[in-house]
């Protein structure tokens, strides 16, 4: 894969929450905590993990079919004639796709998540709308702002991949950390270079949270366990 990722680096964090890596985050003053707002799973296995869904990004950006090509022309790698599902990084990613705000087609449908599912990308993460939600890759987890029924021609075009794209307010860059965790309902991305100092924040923030659930099962008040706790981090 084009990324090198330390499998022992995603195992350990694969033992924290979403809100605990948005805690470290939060400390190292990462833009909004790293979290994708309103970002839902849309689709899931049917027999989904009790594991987040960690992996490096691969980005997809769009444009508007309207936009003019000097606009986004910077921006476009991709070959023509080309499907940016045969081109992402595959083996061990999760694509992120980035369409234009307001958008009401579809960014992605069940014939381009199975393209990229045979290539190795394990599943998606969509700043904008996804459709033919039942389509989807038996395994593949699918988080996005909404649904459609439009396919993505109808508005937008492809016009880059593993480019900064911006999803949810945040900036998402490739290789970058995805986090995304059914049981905490939402997803988070790490920036790549702040992946060494999360990981030594996380135990730290974890151990403080449990001490101030320690304190006020003791009857201490909150703000005063905050403050004994809290400077520890």
């Amino acid at each position: 894969m084009y990324i090198a990722m330390a499998l022992d680096q995603l195992q350990t964090l694969s033992s924290y929450t979403a809100c605990d890596i948005s805690d470290a985050l939060l400390k190292l003053k990462v833009p909004h905590a790293g979290f994708l707002a309103d970002i839902e799973l849309q689709h899931s296995p049917s027999s989904p993990s009790t594991s987040p869904l960690i992996a490096p990004a691969t980005t997809v950006l769009f444009a508007r079919k309207t936009e003019a090509a000097p606009a986004v022309a910077a921006a476009s790698n991709l070959p023509a004639d080309s499907h940016f599902a045969d081109v992402v990084s595959a083996g061990g990613t999760i694509a992120v796709l980035s369409s234009p705000a307001g958008t009401r087609s579809a960014a992605m449908g069940g014939l381009v998540a199975q393209r990229m599912a045979k290539r190795g990308v394990v599943g998606a993460v969509v700043g904008g709308r996804v459709r033919d939600v039942t389509e989807m890759p038996a395994r593949w987890e699918v988080w996005a702002a909404g649904v459609s029924t439009v396919g993505a021609g109808a508005e937008t075009r492809a016009v880059a991949v593993d480019v900064p794209v911006e999803v949810a307010g945040v900036t998402v860059c490739a290789g970058d950390i995805v986090f995304a965790d059914a049981k905490a309902r939402g997803v988070v991305v790490i920036p790549r270079s702040k992946l060494e100092e999360v990981l030594r924040l996380l135990p730290l923030a974890v151990e403080m949270d449990r001490l101030v659930a320690l304190d006020l099962e003791a009857g201490e008040g909150l703000a005063a366990a905050f403050k004994k706790r809290r400077g520890k981090l």
